[in-house]
């Protein structure tokens, strides 16, 4: 199995990764990746990518806590 990294903001050199791992840790919102990481601070090129992580994560998360 192949692992693929993506970088979401180049200019601070974060990854999707990173952004996962946040909101694994509680990080719910574009704002608290940005105080955490940076991520969106300079160019803003990465907040829309940013955010689709973000929604993505917080979605699968939910799936699998989800009670039957």
């Amino acid at each position: 199995m192949r692992i693929v990294i993506m970088f979401v903001c180049v200019c601070k050199g974060i990854t999707d990764k990173d952004i996962r791992q946040a909101v694994n840790n509680g990080d719910q919102s574009i704002k608290s990746i940005k105080e955490k990481f940076g991520v969106a601070s300079q160019c803003g090129g990465c907040v829309t990518l940013a955010r689709e992580i973000i929604d993505k994560q917080l979605i699968a998360n939910a799936q699998f806590y989800q009670v039957a």
